[in-house]
């Protein structure tokens, strides 16, 4: 497998994986995705290059994340060191065919070592509280809960409570 920028001729894909992602976890009461994000941020992830794909042979799409600059929870939760340089890892996720084989640890171990040739100190991440599985797959590869919650409201009826996650870059 490999891991590459996307471009703009994988969006097809992409939103075709993203949308069996999104029927996955609504099955599984994880509803906090929808037809809106995360694909709408695509277009704009792959034309500031940081939207990654992990791929095999025929192109096929393993998995996918943004890792960025920002994030607007950011200032809401108390990171460990706020000094240093950190890259957020966002809208990940693993094509639902590739389900429990390891492949999130292995994203993982891309982004860090990206975060890294970014010199970035810390790779941080938001994740929705709800959201188990992916919690559980953070901690395994070392991730550490911080202070704090970032209440993302969608709508009236709708507010996303997320935990903060980061991990120090070793050089």
């Amino acid at each position: 497998m490999d891991l590459r920028l996307a471009d703009i001729n994988d969006l097809p894909k992409l939103k075709e994986m993203y949308g069996k992602i999104i029927d996955d976890m609504n099955r599984n009461d994880i509803s906090i995705w929808d037809e809106i994000y995360p694909c709408t941020f695509f277009s704009d992830d792959i034309e500031n290059n940081r939207l990654y794909l992990l791929v095999e042979e025929h192109d096929n799409i393993v998995a996918a994340f943004a890792l960025c600059e920002s994030h607007t929870g950011e200032r809401y939760v108390k990171w460990e060191n706020t000094h240093g340089k950190a890259l957020y890892f966002d809208r990940f996720g693993v094509n639902v065919d590739y389900a429990r084989r390891g492949i999130g640890s292995a994203v993982l171990k891309h982004a860090i070592a990206l975060t890294k040739q970014k010199d970035a100190k810390y790779l941080r991440l938001f994740v929705v509280d709800i959201n188990k599985p992916a919690i559980n797959v953070y901690i395994k590869n070392g991730f550490k809960k911080v202070d704090g919650i970032y209440e993302e409201r969608i709508d009236d009826d709708l507010i996303l409570r997320e935990y903060g996650f980061e991990i120090e870059i070793l050089r």
